[in-house]
């Protein structure tokens, strides 16, 4: 983690000169030396994103309601917060039919039915427990400290733009199936502390040291991202909205002119011409206009479907290496579906597992989705 200059996270060495006429020595007992000049926020938005995560999970598992929408369940003494089969969720989690219904990110009803909304509805929702877990103790190990020092706006907002960016890009490159997780603004609270380094420089102690550290955890998290069944596409777009937004809102004013603000009566601190240092400044404006215009174009190239995935031949391999332990390719499932009014009787070819289903509308992905539920 990063180490201000002094002692304590919040705390900076006050290098100041004595006026002339005053005592060359420090005043008694040190005190105004290490002061803390950045506010110290009290966190409460993060453990509340962590509350609401955890409600809405346990609100999609009372929605699920397993034993009545399925044959068979994990940990069936639970009773409707029962789990759905291993096989189909080895998360412990819900059917990805309920999650669809929920509100995951699902590209076919966000472009066809103007269902933007599921762009940040999805960051809400988890696959399962252990998903759930994951996610909450990353959530709550990066975002405390960093509304301890930035406060709960700035932070909230980092977390949220960076949600929606992880989708954008998810939903650019994989246009199938249904995409649900935090992990994306988790990525952009990553990107944020990166940039944060960068535009805040000068005040930091042992920088280099700071930097690799971050990106080595950086990397690592990436690095599993490309493993199979893992959308490391909302990885990289949170993390990337998160590093632009970090030079946006997590801005500190530069040393010189902290000095100057925290010197004691008596003492002359070296003088600062502004508040911040014009690289600060030409950054932010930089990543303004970066998320504006990325964002537009990717909602605009969403809505009129382009599959960016198909003009970019390598691009597949950012979220998934194959290797001679997996493959990256999803297995095509296809069933033999007969309709009565609106019950769908689907048979799957690969095992020959049959069941009814009753579906309001002749929702194609939706009976695609039971179909890979039928044969995993």
């Amino acid at each position: 983690m990063k180490e201000r200059e002094g002692a304590g996270n919040d705390s900076v060495e006050i290098k100041v000169h004595p006026r002339t006429g005053s005592p060359a020595g420090p005043p008694h007992g040190n005190q105004f030396q290490n002061q803390s000049v950045f506010k110290k926020w009290v966190p409460w938005l993060v453990p509340l994103f962590v509350v609401t995560n955890i409600a809405v999970f346990i609100a999609v598992m009372y929605v699920n309601d397993c034993p009545t929408n399925s044959g068979s369940c994990v940990a069936p003494s639970l009773g409707r917060f029962s789990f759905q089969p291993l096989k189909e969720n080895p998360l412990l989690g819900p059917s990805s039919s309920t999650l669809e219904k929920m509100g995951a990110l699902d590209v076919n009803k966000v472009v066809h039915k103007h269902q933007s909304w599921r762009l940040i509805s999805c960051i809400w929702l988890h696959a399962g427990v252990f998903h759930v877990l994951a996610n909450m103790l990353s959530l709550l190990f990066i975002g405390i400290r960093l509304e301890q020092e930035f406060g709960f706006l700035r932070i909230g907002l980092v977390y949220v733009i960076s949600g929606f960016g992880g989708s954008l890009l998810s939903a650019l490159f994989i246009q199938t199936g249904i995409s649900v997780g935090a992990s994306g603004a988790l990525f952009g609270l990553l990107g944020g502390m990166l940039s944060e380094l960068i535009t805040n420089w000068t005040i930091y102690a042992n920088k280099l040291a700071a930097l690799l550290t971050l990106l080595c955890i950086i990397a690592i998290n990436l690095a599993v991202g490309l493993l199979p069944h893992v959308d490391n596409f909302a990885h990289i777009g949170g993390f990337l909205s998160g590093f632009f937004l970090g030079f946006v809102f997590l801005i500190r004013p530069q040393f010189k002119w902290i000095n100057q603000k925290a010197c004691p009566p008596g003492y002359i601190a070296p003088p600062a011409k502004s508040k911040h240092k014009a690289y600060q400044y030409v950054l932010l404006v930089v990543s303004l206009i970066v998320l504006i215009t990325v964002f537009t174009l990717g909602l605009v190239a969403l809505l009129r479907e382009v599959n960016v995935k198909d003009n970019c031949s390598w691009c597949h391999y950012l979220s998934c290496v194959p290797t001679s332990l997996w493959n990256c390719k999803s297995q095509q499932v296809y069933c033999q579906s007969t309709q009565l009014g609106n019950q769908f009787n689907l048979t799957c070819l690969s095992n020959g597992k049959s069941n009814l289903y009753y579906l309001s509308d002749n929702d194609s992905s939706k009976v695609q989705q039971l179909c890979s539920e039928l044969c995993s």
